[in-house]
């Protein structure tokens, strides 16, 4: 949504999604807040405990039934398998999505990644319309006076108009712009912990088909995992940046992540996004 400065100072129960990749600082943010007026609503912990819960566990199911230890275990209903996803631990949803590659390296199959990115892609959608309906029952239950939705660094990967109209409808987009100072270390960052990733299929494709050609693979099944998201990464950082920009410049407003890193308290919060909405204004 947009709206003057004076009217999101006068917003008395003011809801806000936080946009940006992974390491610009938005769940660091959210964390600053007053936990007892902000309700914290992460895209990602969503996703793992409703809409890929099953799967998730699936998954690791599979993996243990490999152990005939633990597979005599679970057949014989003397143990259980349980998620324990948190806003502060989503290495579940990671391990869930995987990377190509090479089985005996823990890679997936290309085909089976990409079943596994379409459930990704299908529970962010289905996340991110859920924010209204807590919007509403952070404060009429618990009694929240205002919420922040810390949205999945994929979100501009949705290729969703109606998502993002939703979503500027209830909340106040803000885009935490990164410097390239920011981005150098954000990519720097990655190669000695290379996480998986959303991508795409069409963005998959070609940078998959660039990279086999360049180090001469003929099969998505003998590439080291790490080593292909390793390259691929500081390319799906490149893309998604002016994807980012065009929701804000569309529904929302920009802040600057070096300021953003300044913010100490809520006050500090407000004031930072009542000047840029000011700011950028015509």
């Amino acid at each position: 949504m947009k709206m003057s400065s004076r009217e999101f100072l006068d917003w008395g129960s003011k809801s806000i999604t936080l946009l940006a990749m992974s390491g610009a600082g938005k769940t660091t943010l959210a964390n600053k807040l007053p936990r007892d007026k902000w309700f914290h609503y992460s895209g990602d912990y969503r996703i793992g405990t409703k809409y890929l819960g099953e799967p998730i566990l699936d998954n690791i199911k599979q993996q243990a039934m490999e152990v005939p230890f633990l597979k005599d275990l679970l057949l014989s209903d003397s143990i259980y398998i349980c998620n324990n996803v948190s806003v502060d631990n989503l290495a579940p949803v990671s391990s869930f999505l995987g990377k190509i590659g090479d089985r005996k390296l823990g890679g997936l199959p290309l085909d089976e990644f990409k079943r596994r990115q379409k459930l990704h892609h299908k529970a962010e959608i289905a996340a991110m319309y859920d924010v209204s309906e807590f919007i509403h029952k952070a404060e009429s239950i618990y009694g929240y006076k205002h919420f922040i939705n810390d949205a999945g660094g994929s979100v501009c990967e949705l290729d969703d108009e109606k998502v993002l109209e939703h979503l500027a409808k209830h909340t106040l987009i803000i885009y935490i712009k990164t410097s390239p100072e920011l981005n150098a270390t954000i990519i720097e960052r990655s190669k000695t912990s290379p996480k998986p990733l959303y991508y795409r299929e069409e963005f998959l494709d070609q940078q998959l088909a660039v990279f086999m050609r360049e180090n001469n693979y003929t099969d998505p099944d003998t590439i080291p995992p790490d080593e292909f998201v390793n390259w691929v990464f500081p390319r799906l950082f490149t893309c998604r940046l002016p994807r980012y920009q065009a929701i804000a410049d569309e529904y929302g407003y920009t802040l600057d992540a070096c300021a953003v890193a300044r913010v100490t308290n809520e006050t500090d919060f407000i004031q930072l996004i009542a000047a840029a909405i000011d700011q950028q204004t015509p």
